[in-house]
């Protein structure tokens, strides 16, 4: 061992007394030991539940991994409320609901497809236009706030109730109603008088 990494040593032991807090004010200035620590500190819980929920290893350690790399990617904007356990429950929750979520959506859409199919032939722009509408409402929904985005998820494409919502997230029934109106209002303003056509195309 030189002599710098003898000297960095005690340094590097020092992260695995360091609270969630800590840790996580640490990561946001870009330190990546400190990220290092979170990784290994929370991993195989991460993993556990996610194995639990999916059943799949390696679609599990893809969940695991998009997590951790959510995480660093938004580092600088990140702020820690409740702890890493209670911030990673809900992670967890919200990857396994999403890729769960787009699995149905994309089924579906190979069933709708398939049906406009005939239609197609008769007119390519026609299909297109199906496309790009879907395309552009994939894209409006993706950018609803985090909790918007799971409540609207849960409720459109999985077809929890909103008292199943409110059970599973731990929040009040007037809460998931608020979240989902507020996913409704984002998609009237978006989209006009085609937001009929949307609820077809998105199957909510």
């Amino acid at each position: 061992m030189n002599k710098k990494a003898f000297y960095l040593w005690p340094l590097r032991q020092s992260y695995t007394i360091l609270a969630d807090q800590e840790l996580a004010v640490m990561m946001k200035a870009g330190d990546e030991a400190a990220f290092n620590e979170i990784y290994k500190r929370y991993w195989e819980r991460l993993y556990v539940v996610a194995k639990h929920r999916t059943g799949d290893t390696y679609e599990t350690e893809e969940i695991v991994q998009d997590i951790f790399c959510n995480l660093w990617r938004k580092r600088h904007s990140f702020e820690l409320t409740k702890g890493f356990q209670n911030y990673f429950a809900v992670a967890v929750k919200f990857e396994v609901i999403n890729r769960m979520a787009r699995k149905n959506r994309e089924n579906r859409l190979k069933k709708e497809v398939s049906l406009l199919s005939p239609l197609a032939d008769e007119s390519t722009s026609d299909q297109l236009d199906f496309n790009e509408l879907q395309s552009q409402l994939a894209l409006t929904i993706k950018v609803l706030p985090e909790k918007c985005l799971l409540v609207f998820k849960l409720k459109h494409e999985e077809g929890y109730s909103q008292k199943q919502i409110a059970e599973e997230l731990n929040i009040a029934e007037k809460t998931v109603e608020a979240h989902l109106s507020k996913a409704r209002k984002t998609i009237r303003i978006r989209f006009g008088y085609l937001a009929e056509i949307a609820k077809s195309v998105l199957f909510f």
